[in-house]
């Protein structure tokens, strides 16, 4: 059964810190990884992080130097280190596989930073 479940966000402050979670079971990931994406109100969603298959790094400009994602294989954990956090991002923060598939979205996490 697939399964993607996301978890950590919450309300902060404008420069403040969060780490959200992506526990994931079920899932097939190529060579492309996996993501977290982010869906602001009223805007598309968007890729802002990626871990490929390999191990590399890829982010969005806006979330550059900011963001870290990383990721436990033995626990199929995936995790999305966010510092510096800026208004811009408040979003609900999904984790799917890279490109995504319309089957395996979650229910996302809310990130709200307050300026």
């Amino acid at each position: 059964q697939v399964q993607l479940v996301e978890s950590g966000g919450g309300l902060v402050q404008a420069g403040g810190s969060l780490r959200l979670s992506c526990a994931a079971s079920g899932i097939i990931i190529t060579a492309g990884g996996m993501g977290w994406y982010r869906q602001p109100p009223g805007k598309q969603r968007e890729l802002v992080a990626q871990i490929t298959s390999r191990g590399s790094t890829n982010y969005a400009d806006s979330v550059k130097g900011r963001f870290t994602i990383s990721r436990d294989n033995a626990k199929k954990m995936y995790y999305l280190q966010m510092n510096s956090l800026k208004p811009e991002d408040t979003a609900v923060y999904y984790c799917n596989v890279v490109p995504n598939r319309l089957d395996y979205w979650g229910q996302g996490t809310q990130v709200t930073v307050s300026s």
